[in-house]
């Protein structure tokens, strides 16, 4: 977009190629011609970026210095424009990168914990003797109670005398069936 005719000044939008969740980052850099140009560099600056850090910012600006000063005597907006172009293409594959390592460093953190709960207690003759008491203590404790309950349904229970004296029909049920 050219901004003013004298001196001449314009704007250029850079924009990545789309990295692999078409995620891009891009700026609008504005150029002003001085009257020497091309024997001097043009004046430029980043007018606006989109998903650049400060010290991509700060990268760019000195790649636009290099390139000024290697291609003095030329026509060089068409370098700058294309050296910028392949910076903004190198961040985005370091986003790319930076990502990757973010979630391999999250998956070993994941695989570390997962051993850490697998890890248990190391076993040693101390540690199993202490287990072997309190399992010991919690079997005769459930024993003891199954006792309790055996005994306690055992007084509801009547003997067979005890059956026989309290129903009078018992005595005779056995003949009965035997004769039917």
């Amino acid at each position: 977009t050219v901004l003013s005719e004298k001196p001449t000044t314009f704007t250029i939008t850079v924009t990545s190629e789309a990295g692999e969740n078409g995620e891009t980052v891009q700026t609008t850099l504005k150029f002003t011609y001085r009257e020497q140009y091309p024997d001097e560099a043009p004046l430029y600056e980043i007018v606006s970026q989109e998903n650049l850090d400060d010290n991509d910012v700060t990268d760019i600006i000195k790649l636009l210095e290099q390139q000024a000063e290697e291609n003095l005597g030329m026509v060089m907006i068409f370098t700058l424009v294309s050296a910028v172009q392949e910076k903004l293409n190198e961040i985005v594959d370091q986003i790319k990168t930076r990502r990757e390592e973010e979630k391999k460093q999250k998956e070993r953190e994941a695989e570390e914990e997962e051993k850490q709960r697998f890890h248990g207690t190391p076993v040693t003759i101390e540690n199993f003797l202490n287990w072997k008491a309190k399992f010991d203590a919690e079997l005769l404790e459930i024993k003891r109670k199954k006792m309790k309950e055996e005994e306690q349904a055992g007084k509801n229970k009547l003997s067979g005398k005890q059956l026989f004296e309290m129903d009078h029909n018992l005595d005779t049920s056995d003949i009965q069936f035997l004769e039917e």
